[in-house]
C-alpha cells in the first residue's frame, strides 16, 4: 500500500493555493483546465446561454407589433342554396384580398414595451453571469474535494499500515510476556477501525470524482494543485464594496426592477387612443354564374381597393384598465423590494464567505502548529513506550492525535480554497473573462446574439433545428478509488 502524503501550502491576504498530492504524475489537469472544459461543456452552463437567446427574441417580438403587416385571404364560396327573389346570385365566387395594416400610435404600449425587454435581456445576461460564476463555485468545490479525499484515502492508508506494523509488534511482545492480552486487543481495535475509515474516504473519493465528472464532462485522472486565487480583498469592507457594484444576481434584480417600471406604463396604454392606416384590395370572380346564366349584362370579376386611417377611443372598459395598471404596480412593487432582499443577501453571503475564509487561514496556521505538536508527541510517546514509562494505549492515542491533526489539516486548506473562490463569486469576480480561462476573442458573449436578432423582421428568417452541445459522460467508466495497492478483504 503506497502511503499518502501532503504539500505545502501557501496563503496570503491576496493569494491562496493549496497543494495536496500523493504521487507525481506524469501529466495532469488544472483547475484551468477543469473550469474551461466545464465553460464550454457543462449543460446548465449551455442552457442557460440557450433561455437567454430566447429572452433576446422578447425585443423583437415587441418590435414586430409596431410594425406594418400583410394578410392575404382567399375564400371560395358554394352557394347550395339561393334567394329564389334575388335574381343576380351567383352560384360560386372566388374572393382574394390583401390588407395591409400600419400602426401609428398605440398610446405608448409598444415603445414602453419594448423598453422592458431590453431591460429583462440586461437581467437575463447578468443572470447568465450568475449562472457561470455558479457552475465554476461548484466546480471548484468538486476539484478541491477530489484532492481532499485523495489526501485523506492517503492518509488512512498510512494509518492502516502503521496500525498493521504496530499490531505484529504487539503481538510480538505479547508472546515474550512483555505485554498483555488488552494490549493485543487494544491495538487490533484501532486496525479494525482505521481500516474501516480508509473504506469511509475510498467512498467519499469515489463520490467526489463523480460530482466532478458530472460537473466537467470528463474523469479526473489526476489533478495539479491549484494556482493562487486571483483579486482577493483586503478587508471585508472592500469585499462588500465591490459586490455591490458586480454582482450578477443583484444587478439583474436592478434591472428587472426597470422593466417591471416599463411594464407599468404599458399597462396604462389601456386609456389611451390608437390610429393606424390600412389599405385593402379585394379581387373577386363569379365564374359567369352571377345572375343566372351567362349573361353580358353583368361582370363576372370585378377588382376593389380603399384605403383609410383608424382611430379609437377607449371610452369605458368595465375597469380592466385601472385593474391592469394597478396589477403592473404591485408588480413593481415586488421588485423594488427583491432588489432590497438581493442587497441583504449579498452583503450576508459576502461578509460569511470573508469569515470563513478568515477561518480557514486562521485553521491552517492551528492545525499545522497540532501536526508539528502531535509528531513531537508520538515520537517522544513511542519512546517512553519502549523503556516501559507509556502504555500501548498512550501509543495508540498519540498515533490517533496526529492523524487527526493531519486531517484538519488538509480540510482547512480545501475550505480555505473553496471559501475564497465563493468571496470572489460573491463579488462578481469568478467568471470567465476573470479567470483568463480562453482567449478574450473565444468567450461566449450573450450580446452578440442579441445584436444579430434585436432587428430582425423577415418571417423566415430561421435558427437551425436545436441540438444538444453537451456531451454526455455515459461512456466515462465509473470511478474508482485507486491511488495504490488496495486492502486485501
Amino acid at each position: 500500500m503506497r502511503k499518502g502524503g501532503v504539500s505545502t501550502v501557501i496563503l496570503g491576504a491576496s493569494t491562496l493555493a493549496l497543494s495536496l498530492t500523493l504521487a507525481a504524475p506524469v501529466r495532469a489537469d488544472t483547475l484551468q483546465e477543469a473550469l474551461t472544459r466545464a465553460y464550454n461543456d457543462n449543460p446548465t452552463l449551455l442552457a442557460a446561454r440557450a433561455n437567454q437567446r430566447g429572452v433576446d427574441e422578447n425585443v423583437a417580438i415587441d418590435k414586430a407589433r409596431g410594425r406594418p403587416t400583410l394578410n392575404t385571404t382567399a375564400t371560395y364560396i358554394e352557394f347550395l342554396k339561393v334567394s329564389p327573389n334575388s335574381f343576380t346570385a351567383p352560384e360560386r365566387t372566388l374572393q382574394v384580398g390583401p390588407e395591409l395594416n400600419v400602426p401609428v400610435y398605440q398610446g405608448g404600449a409598444i415603445k414602453n414595451a419594448i423598453k422592458a425587454s431590453e431591460e429583462r435581456v440586461s437581467a437575463g445576461q447578468a443572470d447568465l453571469r450568475g449562472t457561470e460564476s455558479s457552475v465554476f463555485s461548484q466546480v471548484v468545490a468538486a476539484y478541491m474535494d477530489v484532492l481532499r479525499n485523495q489526501a485523506l484515502v492517503g492518509l488512512s492508508s498510512n494509518q492502516v499500515d502503521v496500525l498493521m506494523i504496530n499490531l505484529e509488534a504487539t503481538s510480538d511482545r505479547f508472546e515474550i510476556g512483555d505485554l498483555t492480552r488488552t494490549d493485543v486487543a487494544q491495538s487490533r481495535s484501532r486496525l479494525a477501525v482505521a481500516q474501516s475509515d480508509f473504506r469511509t474516504a475510498q467512498a467519499n473519493l469515489i463520490a467526489a470524482r463523480e460530482t466532478y465528472t458530472q460537473l466537467v464532462g470528463a474523469a479526473p485522472d489526476a489533478l495539479e494543485p491549484p494556482p493562487p486565487l486571483p483579486g482577493l480583498p483586503d478587508d471585508v469592507e472592500q469585499a462588500v464594496l465591490i459586490a455591490m457594484e458586480n454582482n450578477p444576481d443583484l444587478i439583474a434584480a436592478r434591472e428587472r426592477a426597470e422593466a417591471a417600471g416599463f411594464d407599468s406604463e404599458v399597462a396604462g396604454a389601456g386609456r389611451q387612443p390608437t390610429v393606424g392606416l390600412f389599405a385593402r384590395g379585394q379581387y373577386q370572380d363569379f365564374f359567369g354564374t352571377l345572375g343566372g346564366p351567362v349573361s353580358a349584362d353583368f361582370t363576372q370579376n370585378e377588382t376593389t381597393a380603399n384605403a383609410g386611417v383608424q382611430v379609437s377611443i377607449p371610452i369605458f372598459q368595465g375597469g380592466l384598465t385601472a385593474a391592469r395598471q394597478r396589477q403592473a404596480f404591485a408588480r413593481e412593487s415586488a421588485s423594488l423590494e427583491q432588489v432590497i432582499a438581493a442587497e441583504r443577501n449579498i452583503i450576508a453571503q459576502t461578509r460569511s464567505s470573508w469569515s470563513s475564509w478568515q477561518a480557514s487561514l486562521a485553521i491552517i496556521d492551528s492545525a499545522n502548529a497540532a501536526v508539528q505538536a502531535a509528531e513531537l508527541s508520538l515520537e517522544g510517546v513511542r519512546a517512553e513506550n519502549s523503556i516501559g514509562n507509556r502504555s500501548i494505549l498512550d501509543v495508540l492515542n498519540a498515533e490517533q492525535e496526529l492523524l487527526s491533526a493531519r486531517v484538519q489539516l488538509v480540510t482547512a486548506r480545501r475550505n480555505a480554497y473553496v471559501a475564497g473562490f465563493s468571496l470572489l463569486a460573491a463579488m462578481g469576480r469568478a467568471e470567465a473573462r476573470d479567470l483568463g480561462l480562453v482567449g478574450e476573442g473565444l468567450l461566449y458573449d450573450p450580446e452578440v446574439n442579441y445584436r444579430r436578432v434585436r432587428g430582425k423582421f423577415w418571417d423566415f428568417d430561421r435558427d437551425p433545428e436545436p441540438e444538444a452541445q453537451s456531451t454526455s459522460t455515459r461512456d466515462i467508466p465509473a470511478a474508482d478509488a485507486l491511488i495504490g495497492p488496495q486492502l486485501e478483504d
